[in-house]
């Protein structure tokens, strides 16, 4: 494995911290009452969507899930437009009619997320069925979690991508719950996510999903792979959502997991390891921490502001850009 140069490393830890604070916000003035949908927070998680798009050229696009604040800034959308979508104002980037689950930013080629569990995998594979119709090099990326792979539709679209040999790159974040379900009751112990890959014809492999720069590498990889015109690749990244399912809160104390779980889980926050590497090899300072947690915090307060001053749709928009109902 190469070395990645700082210049990289800070730009890992700066995309990472800045999702971090921009949630952290979001979760403390949820009790408010003014945002006009639910919200999974990505808390945690922030290591995956970073080491993935930024591995990323700017023509492949990505297509995300519930959990979807973190895939959209990594790939490089409105975040003025994404929090005027969680107050459902018209400024939005779905015009307030998608919240927090249907985001989307065409200009950064991130085309678009789904309440549904697994609803944009088939999609996915659609895209990168249309880019080798089209010799296009785009590659097409989806991220899900590990609930998505009990879905049919996730075999469905696994088979369909190997047997035409499709560019698409298949993300699964696997943080171990379904809701309140653990993995261990969903699935047998001794198959693996990525192994499900494996049967089905694809390329795959499990990565430490708290780990930016071994997944900024299982990434190039995978994409190398595809770019070369091996077919569709499945990248399994185990990692841990820290707060509740749905929501702004810690619900370690409701019996589904362990306080204990938590805080094992925490001392591997890809956040704080990276930050703690940078300031022993004297990359970064505890001033220049300070700056950007200054800089990012006003940026998001400027966001909300926006927001909050932003229009509601009118009733006559109500129906404009929806064709199924």
């Amino acid at each position: 494995m190469d070395e990645i140069d700082w210049n990289k490393q800070n730009l890992f830890y700066s995309k990472m911290l800045r999702i971090r604070i921009i949630e952290e916000k979001l979760a403390s003035i949820y009790a408010e009452q003014e945002m006009r949908c639910p919200v999974h927070f990505c808390i945690g998680q922030e290591a995956v969507p970073v080491g993935v798009c930024q591995s990323l050229n700017s023509t492949d696009t990505v297509l995300s899930n519930h959990r979807s604040h973190g895939h959209y800034l990594a790939k490089g959308g409105c975040l003025k437009k994404m929090i005027a979508e969680l107050y459902g104002k018209a400024t939005g980037c779905t015009s307030g009619k998608g919240g927090s689950m249907h985001l989307i930013d065409n200009s950064v080629n991130f085309l678009g997320a789904s309440s549904i569990v697994a609803g944009t995998i088939p999609i996915a594979v659609g895209v990168g069925f249309f880019n080798k119709l089209r010799n296009l090099e785009s590659i097409s990326v989806v991220f899900f979690g590990d609930g998505a792979t009990e879905e049919g539709l996730f075999y469905e679209s696994l088979n369909f991508a190997a047997l035409h040999n499709l560019p698409v790159l298949f993300v699964c974040e696997n943080n171990f719950y379904s809701v309140y379900s653990p993995l261990s009751v969903r699935q047998p112990a001794r198959r693996k996510i990525y192994k499900l890959a494996k049967a089905m014809g694809l390329d795959s492999t499990k990565v430490d999903g708290n780990n930016v720069n071994s997944i900024y590498f299982a990434s190039l990889d995978a994409l190398n792979s595809i770019r070369c015109g091996k077919g569709p690749y499945l990248i399994e990244a185990e990692t841990y959502r820290w707060l509740e399912h749905c929501g702004p809160n810690f619900d370690n104390n409701i019996g589904y997991r362990t306080e204990e779980e938590f805080l094992e889980w925490k001392k591997r926050d890809s956040l704080k390891n990276l930050e703690n590497k940078l300031l022993k090899e004297l990359i970064i300072s505890e001033s220049l921490i300070k700056t950007l947690k200054n800089e990012i915090t006003e940026e998001v307060m400027d966001a909300i502001d926006y927001a909050k001053s932003s229009p509601f749709p009118e009733a006559k928009e109500l129906n404009k850009t929806v064709y199924a109902c």
